[in-house]
């Protein structure tokens, strides 16, 4: 205390004249003004030698400017605090209720650096401070009471900085928001009892523990049961909702049906008939989609024969996607084609060539080679049941399972007829009165000899092209040719079309090649002249 004082008078006998001026200026002022006197340093080295545990003393080197701020800062915060004789003693730090002094003084770290040793009691309570525990505080090893209570202290109390505080008898942490910690178990704050840390964050607050297991042992099971509602709400309503590998495969629900469809909309609906509605719709993955809306019960086992047709993958067949099998709904969903069916080709107005018919029978080939691995599978060949692509690879739409009608010999007289379809282009149904007999009949009339009658001119046949057009012309009568004992198989057709086509692609390379080569000659004397 006697150091204290020293100081104290050191700086009163120095700036004597302004002392009541430092008084009633501010802290800041002073420490902008006020200069430490010539012989502060000599001051300063005496105070040691006669009391060497000043905390100035142990620092090395001195920071005389550090220390001198400290005594101005020791003036004030003295008589802030209402000490009765600060020149002979400086026993407590007050400022409770001063929430505009109150973050100033704790701002200056080097007076708590050099802490006068005659302080024993700091209360900085009811302040609202806001920020983590001021730790500079505790460097006032020497206090006995400490109230930190009624402010808005948060995060970790620095409880390692506590333990050289061995005289401390009265702690108040109260009132504040500390992240909670096991406080009670540390030896050091054993000697308080719990009223030093109400509703401080520190302890573990009993209201809230009970309210918490409320919550939990109440929310817990409200939210399982909101989570089985969900699920099940996805899984039945729309499971495209769920991760892929979660989802049932192939199979559609009228929620989703609904959705992709911009809830049947007439601008999604593409046809119509008597017991089907034909919808274009985008599912949630961006995938364009063809749905076959079946009304009434005349399709009993349709559910049934899309199990099997979903197994199907080939690029000249439809993919069939799934099915919707509701009480209020059965659909069919297939993949979406952009394009028109090979009846609409035929009959526009453009020229289809040869070889662009030669490929599409080509494909319709593959596929059926394909679907002879599937015998209860079958299809229909007719040319508005064959879809075909922007780059004309065809794709056989229509499918029935376990059709008795289906043997092999009819399959390939189906086969004949739309091979004849193709290169005379006239609808058996529509333009005969006996129909695909009458279809038949005709063709073969003017087979061989006469054929230029028959062969659709937009085909614009070369002599070349033109034998191989009669050669399917010839195929599509074996095909179609009931009373041969010894009707032609899938594998002999498969190889004579395979051999057409071919030779059609190197035909055509040749001619172009050719075409090539003659423009080449003609720019070349254009040049030479």
């Amino acid at each position: 205390m006697a150091s204290l004082s020293t100081t104290f008078i050191l700086l009163l006998v120095t700036v004597s004249a302004s002392v009541s001026a430092a008084l009633s200026a501010s802290v800041i002022e002073d420490l902008k003004s006020l200069k430490p006197p010539h012989d502060f340093n000599t001051t300063i080295l005496k105070n040691c030698q006669h009391n060497p545990s000043l905390r100035y003393c142990s620092s090395s080197p001195m920071d005389l400017d550090e220390i001198f701020k400290s005594t101005i800062v020791a003036s004030h915060l003295c008589n802030e605090s209402k000490n009765p004789n600060c020149v002979e003693s400086f026993p407590k730090i007050d400022l409770q209720n001063d929430p505009k002094m109150a973050p100033l003084y704790l701002s200056f770290n080097f007076f708590w650096k050099y802490c006068p040793l005659s302080i024993l009691a700091i209360d900085l309570s009811n302040n609202s401070l806001r920020s983590n525990f001021p730790v500079d505080v505790l460097q006032c090893t020497q206090i006995q009471a400490l109230d930190m209570s009624h402010n808005n202290l948060f995060g970790d109390v620095p409880i390692e900085s506590f333990s050289p505080l061995t005289n401390l008898t009265l702690l108040n942490l109260s009132y504040n928001h500390f992240s909670e910690s096991k406080i009670s178990d540390i030896p050091f704050f054993k000697r308080f009892n719990s009223s030093s840390f109400l509703h401080s964050g520190l302890l573990p607050d009993g209201k809230k523990f009970r309210m918490k297991a409320v919550l939990l042992l109440v929310g817990f099971p409200i939210f399982v049961i909101l989570m089985v509602c969900c699920l099940g709400w996805l899984c039945f309503r729309r499971p495209d909702f769920l991760p892929r590998m979660l989802r049932p495969k192939h199979r559609f629900t009228p929620a989703m049906l609904k959705a992709a469809t911009n809830r049947f909309s007439k601008k999604n609906l593409m046809g119509k008939s008597e017991s089907v509605d034909i919808y274009q719709g985008t599912l949630r993955d961006g995938a364009d989609v063809r749905i076959e809306i079946y009304r009434g019960e005349r399709h009993p086992t349709l559910i049934e024969e899309c199990k099997i047709l979903v197994q199907l993958y080939h690029k000249n067949l439809v993919n069939i996607l799934g099915w919707c099998n509701n009480r209020r709904l059965k659909a069919i969903v297939t993949e979406w084609m952009e394009g028109e069916n090979l009846e609409m080709w035929l009959m526009g107005s453009n020229i289809t060539p040869w070889s662009h018919r030669l490929r599409i029978l080509m494909g319709v080939v593959e596929g059926i080679c394909y679907l002879e691995e599937w015998p209860e599978v079958g299809y229909d060949l007719r040319t508005s049941s064959i879809l075909l692509s922007n780059n004309l690879e065809p794709r056989i739409s229509r499918f029935k399972i376990r059709d008795q009608s289906s043997s092999r010999s009819r399959k390939m007289y189906k086969f004949g007829v739309l091979l004849l379809e193709m290169l005379v282009n006239r609808r058996p149904e529509e333009e005969f009165q006996r129909g695909e007999a009458g279809f038949i009949e005709y063709i073969r009339m003017h087979y061989p000899g006469d054929l230029q009658k028959v062969i659709d001119r937009k085909m614009e046949l070369t002599q070349n092209t033109f034998d191989q057009a009669k050669q399917a012309i010839g195929l599509g009568l074996m095909c179609t040719d009931a009373s041969s004992n010894q009707q032609v198989s899938l594998g002999q057709v498969f190889d004579i079309m395979s051999r057409a086509y071919q030779s059609c692609m190197v035909l055509a390379s040749h001619n172009h090649e050719r075409l090539h080569s003659e423009r080449g000659k003609g720019h070349r004397r254009t040049q030479s002249r």
